[in-house]
């Protein structure tokens, strides 16, 4: 069993991905929900931490010498780049890390960053959980560039791989709109392909891909 599979055993298990019949934010009727709010312990976040590691691991070619900063938008994306910092550094990757507040402190050393000091050339991972219409990561993009660094990609825990507001999936969006290529640790493809889900779940969730779906 590969970490995806083990990933989506793991949010099953969480009861942070559940089947049944749902309204999304943007009143669809899912038969399908991702909810990662319900990560509540110590050993879900430890182990939440090991899978984006391996996920970054997978897509993003390090050199020996480089250094990468996981930035994670606030608030959600705080203790996601503490635990995927940790979690890399037990596979001997350390990298930098950093948030950014939600409002600007004006006293003590001041500024919207918390955390590793971005500086021109930084390469930058974002790191999110999952992303519906972009809102955070239009946020901290401009945030992160006007230090000079870049951002080299977005690693979110499930694509829904579904259209926003328009004919594109966020994923697309942000693509389009930064040239950031988002990596996934799961998609709903992989969900259907790994659960062992009955027949009629199959097909509600092909049918609201083929509505929804891009």
């Amino acid at each position: 069993m590969d970490y995806k599979d083990k990933f989506i055993k793991f949010m099953a298990e969480a009861e942070v991905l559940t089947f049944g019949d749902f309204t999304t934010k943007a009143g669809r009727k899912s038969p399908y929900f991702v909810n990662t709010g319900k990560y509540c312990t110590g050993e879900q976040i430890a182990k939440l931490g090991e899978f984006y590691a391996s996920c970054i691991i997978d897509n993003v070619k390090l050199k020996p010498d480089e250094k990468l900063t996981l930035f994670g938008p606030a608030y959600k994306g705080i203790p996601l780049v503490v635990t995927t910092a940790i979690a890399l550094l037990e596979k001997g990757i350390n990298v930098n890390y950093c948030f950014n507040r939600k409002e600007v402190k004006e006293h003590g050393e001041g500024g919207d960053l918390v955390g590793y000091k971005l500086t021109s050339g930084d390469k930058v991972l974002i790191i999110e959980d999952v992303i519906s219409a972009g809102t955070a990561v239009r946020e901290v993009v401009p945030l992160i560039e006007s230090t000079g660094a870049i951002v080299e990609g977005l690693v979110i825990s499930v694509d829904r791989m579904e259209r926003g507001k328009g004919e594109r999936s966020a994923v697309q969006e942000v693509h389009e709109e930064f040239g950031i290529r988002t990596y996934p640790i799961v998609t709903v493809r992989d969900i259907i392909k790994s659960m062992a889900i009955d027949e009629n779940l199959v097909k509600r969730m092909e049918t609201y891909l083929v509505e929804y779906g891009v």
